[in-house]
């Protein structure tokens, strides 16, 4: 049987097995290593995606790898009725890198959310001595597919299907102050955005509209929750894209990037939000254990030794150049949004069929990020070739 036929049978295998998660591309991929990837026909495609954003530190990396293999033949896992050391050590470092106060390991992005969410009605909870609080969420953000990640979801298209969601959910519009300030009552405990929109668009917060609404939580006695999914972890050029505009959350999730492919995620609180939950309000069979955690531990290491954060500044202004003509060259590039390794190009057509033969025929990795915008979130360890390679591909493609 040839390569293809293989292929051929195994996805047709898969269509009968699995759910499906997402409409699939008709590729297997077998293996990586740097900023590409392999499928079983042998195959090397350009990654611009990273896994939606997740494999930062690329493919195959040596010590991150040595690491894995190293703390796989110690302990796996152990509940959190016990410490662990890559748990404590993992946590020293994203609570150094981000100056927050508490962190709660988790599976996944989505769950880090659930926490996140947790913690805001719980301190309003303490607070007040009562329940029924609010949330102002933003529109067209995403923060995930539970119920309650999904309750404060700005998109009616994922959230219609599961209704009725959490009670107390409002939403203002993203980078409108005056949106948000209608929404705030007696009963709002907090607002929640992604400080760069990412499903919905790639939208970076405007400063003046972050710094607002931090400002209208502490007015308010509020707690600001920013989702780093997808935008933390070196992605922005600064470790977490706050930092970049000088304005700290009460509340932060982190996910994909921390593991490199590991899942793990974490919610991390800072201040008055660090004490709101005590033992027993939340808690994780998986979440925290030590294989997960020393791939984590790891990677922060290597963000630091290595600089990623200056060298993702360094490169993702080479991709803002380089998508500005490229825009400036097709009339069908309607904006241009981001920073350093999120950006986003928007067309006046639907970007499916573009990313589509970029992957089958020219052999480039795009995904998208809505309907028409082209999402730009490679390995956070490309170099400048691998963008002029990645516009060569995509000038193809179009």
């Amino acid at each position: 049987m040839s390569a293809y036929e293989d292929t051929k049978r195994n996805i047709e295998k898969a269509e009968r097995v699995l759910y499906k998660t997402y409409n699939r591309f008709p590729v297997i991929f077998d293996h990586g290593n740097g900023v590409f990837l392999y499928d079983t026909e042998g195959n090397e495609y350009l990654d611009f995606g990273a896994g939606i954003a997740v494999c930062g530190l690329g493919y195959n990396d040596p010590e991150y790898t040595a690491a894995l293999e190293t703390q796989a033949a110690r302990l796996l896992h152990v509940s959190n009725l016990f410490y662990n050391q890559p748990a404590i050590d993992a946590g020293e470092k994203l609570l150094a890198a981000s100056q927050m106060d508490r962190v709660f390991f988790t599976n996944s992005g989505t769950e880090a959310i659930e926490g996140a969410l947790k913690i805001a009605k719980r301190y309003a909870y303490n607070r007040d001595g009562r329940g029924g609080h609010e949330i102002i969420a933003m529109e067209h953000s995403f923060h995930g597919r539970s119920l309650g990640a999904l309750s404060v979801t700005g998109n009616d298209h994922y959230r219609d299907p599961f209704a009725p969601l959490l009670p107390g959910i409002r939403f203002a519009r993203f980078n409108d102050l005056d949106s948000v300030k209608a929404l705030v009552n007696e009963n709002t405990c907090a607002v929640i955005m992604e400080t760069i929109q990412g499903e919905g668009g790639i939208y970076p917060a405007a400063e003046e509209f972050l710094k607002g609404v931090r400002a209208l939580c502490d007015e308010h006695d509020m707690l600001l929750i920013l989702d780093e999914i997808q935008c933390g972890m070196g992605r922005s050029g600064d470790m977490f894209a706050w930092q970049g505009y000088g304005v700290k959350p009460d509340v932060m999730t982190v996910a994909k990037a921390l593991g490199n492919g590991v899942p793990i995620g974490a919610f991390l609180a800072s201040g008055r939000a660090a004490a709101a939950m005590g033992p027993g309000d939340h808690g994780t069979t998986y979440g925290g254990n030590p294989f997960v955690c020393a791939a984590a531990d790891k990677v922060l290491e290597i963000f630091r030794t290595r600089e990623i954060t200056a060298h993702v500044r360094k490169v993702g202004a080479y991709l803002w150049t380089s998508l500005e003509k490229f825009a400036a060259d097709h009339n069908c590039v309607t904006d241009h949004r981001g920073r350093g390794l999120i950006q986003g190009l928007e067309f006046n057509c639907p970007v499916a069929p573009i990313v589509s033969r970029a992957l089958l025929e020219n052999q480039l990795v795009l995904i998208s990020a809505g309907a028409n915008v082209i999402r730009f979130v490679p390995p956070l360890v490309i170099t400048e070739e691998d963008v002029d390679w990645m516009i060569e591909k995509l000038e193809k493609s179009l």
